[in-house]
Parts: structure tokens; sequence; C-alpha cells
């Protein structure tokens, strides 16, 4: 049975080699199953900070990585991560997903297993307006299912934690910002990044092709942005460091989802004071509040049109100043996160 001894420690009672019990201190060691089907990463960017936040938390984490897609690929790694569970020790399984977690759950590893909702699982894949509500999926069903054979389940912003029906199991965590790495600089890099000096600028950050970052909203008004001296840029695909210069260089970041749970690419320019107008996704709402710099638009590309204007040419932005005031920062959600890990190992 395992005891929390302090914040940076724990505690197994174990036999030595005459038979006394005595109480082994250690790191917590953790493993991570998700997704291994990133075309760019080989896990996403958002999990592995998480894993290395943990660190400073004096948490080791592993990674398992589920390769396959849909429910027979993800099934077909329960054998894999057997095997793998029976030549290493953890003290628990930390899924990404809710098929991730099934996997683990069907490995039967002896272990607690804390799920993380993503989004997705709990509503389905959305690729249209009139889809952007409520409905039973066969995700949405399977993440009802699997919580009686889960000891946590952390949801990323509480329209997903509605999905929940084992209350005294749930706790509402969103990513952490890596508010280090992340942070307004006092010159642009818009001559690295070919942007001209004079011009305004709007980022679109997702996949311009992926139906559910509804790239065609502000596609469709480009012509008209432009007559007001505003260009919008998507450079999909970039690296992560690419992305703090981009947020540092735009007059605003543009955000057009159908769906989200905790989009990490808000909290990044909040990171970065860069601007922004966001659909009402996930708890964007909640992020921003009234948070000078940032507009909330609906799904029309006239409200689109309108809120970039105003806060393109709007001077100021408290958007770090608000992650400050939640408690977002990388140290902080890793610190809530490790307490979540040893209520589940008390």
């Amino acid at each position: 049975m395992a005891t929390n001894i302090s914040t940076t420690t724990f505690a197994t009672l174990k036999e030595n080699h005459n038979g006394t019990k005595v109480i082994s201190k250690s790191k917590m060691k953790v493993l991570f199953v998700s997704s291994g089907n990133l075309k760019n990463f080989e896990v996403a960017p958002f999990i592995k900070v998480q894993g290395d936040s943990l660190i400073s938390e004096n948490i080791e984490v592993d990674y398992f990585r589920v390769l396959g897609k849909g429910i027979k690929g993800y099934f077909s790694n329960v054998k894999r991560l057997r095997r793998h569970l029976r030549k290493n020790n953890y003290d628990l399984i930390h899924a990404h997903f809710t098929l991730s977690a099934w996997v683990a759950v069907l490995a039967k590893p002896n272990l607690p297993i804390v799920l993380s909702l993503m989004g997705t699982d709990a509503y389905g894949r959305v690729n249209k307006l009139s889809q952007n509500k409520p409905s039973l999926n066969y995700l949405t069903i399977l993440s009802i299912l699997i919580q009686p054979f889960v000891k946590k389940i952390i949801s990323k912003s509480p329209n997903i934690e509605q999905v929940v029906w084992q209350k005294k199991k749930s706790h509402l965590l969103p990513n952490g910002v890596n508010m280090e790495n992340l942070h307004p600089f006092e010159e642009d890099f818009r001559q690295e990044l070919n942007l001209a000096p004079d011009k305004k600028y709007v980022l679109f950050l997702g996949n311009p092709k992926d139906l559910r970052k509804n790239y065609q909203q502000l596609h469709a008004i480009k012509d008209q942005l432009a007559e007001k001296n505003i260009e919008v840029i998507a450079p999909y695909p970039i690296s992560h460091s690419l992305v703090f210069k981009y947020l540092n260089s735009v007059d605003a970041l543009i955000m057009c989802s159908f769906q989200e749970g905790s989009p990490n690419v808000v909290k990044e320019a909040m990171a970065c004071n860069c601007k922004g107008v966001f659909t009402d996704v996930g708890d964007v709402k909640y992020l921003i509040n009234n948070t000078k710099g940032y507009q909330i638009c609906d799904f029309s590309p006239e409200d689109l049109f309108d809120k970039i204007n105003n806060v393109v040419y709007s001077q100021e932005c408290e958007g770090r100043k608000r992650l400050f005031d939640l408690k977002l920062s990388v140290p902080e959600v890793a610190s809530r996160l490790k307490n979540i890990y040893q209520t589940v190992l008390n």
C-alpha cells in the first residue's frame, strides 16, 4: 500500500532480506499512455510538456505510444502494453484520451489508472457547425462506460466534464502554459519570417484542411481584410519554436474552431500578449473573460470580420496577466496534477 510522506518522495512498504517490513522511499513513476499516430511528433507536444513538467515534482514519466487508429487499431496495442508492464514497474498509469485508457484497462495492469479526457472523446469529432452540440456517439459512449474502471478523471474544460457521471472522481485541470518559453518579446521577427513591417497580420495556426478548425470562415473574408491592409497567414505545419516568433510578430491570432477542449493555442497567444479573436468553444470564454485584447466571435464571417478589425487596431493586451491570475503556468498545473496522483495512491 502506498502512502504520501512528503511533497517530493513516495513511499511503499517492502520486506528486507530478513522479512522485516520497512518503508522504501523513491520517486513516483508514472506511465503516460497516448496516441503515437502523429505525423510530426512521437508524442503530442502538450502531453510531452506535461510529462517534462513533472520532473520538477520528483516524478519520473515513461511514454507508451499507441500505434494504430480507430477502435481496432487502438485495441491491437493491448498485448504490447501488457508485455511492457511485465518488464517495467510503475506506480500508476495516466492515459490521455478514452481509447488509450481502454487499452490500459484491457491490459489488466493491476495499477490505478488516471484518465484525461481530451475533448473529441467526450463529444465525438465535429466537422461542421450543425454537429456542434452534445450527441451520443461511440466515443462518448466509451467515455461513459470506462469511468468505473479508472480512479480519477481529468477534464480539460467544463464542457468536457459534463460527460463525467462519477463526480467523485472528477477533476478540472486545463493544460499548463510554458510561461518561460512563451512570453512577450521586445522586438518582432518580421524580417526573419518574411513579413512586411508596415502591414497588419492575423495568424491561423491550425491545419486549414482540418474541417474542425473551420479555416473556411476566415478564408471567406480574406479579400475584405486585405482592403483594410490586414493579411491572413496560415503557416501550418511549423515547429513550436516558430510559434513563439509568429505570436510575437502578428497583430492577432484567429481561432475559428467548431470544437475544442481547452485550446493550447489560445493560451500560448495569451502568454505572449498576442491579441486574438476566437469562437466560443471549450473554455475559451472562461479563459479570456473580459481581458483586454481579446474578443469572442460567432460562426458568421461578418462577425469575425468586425471583431478582427476591433482587435487588430486596439492597443492594450493583458493576456499574460490573465494566465497568471488563473494559475495556469506549467509548474502550477504540474503541482496540481501531482496532488491528483497522490490522492489516487493514498
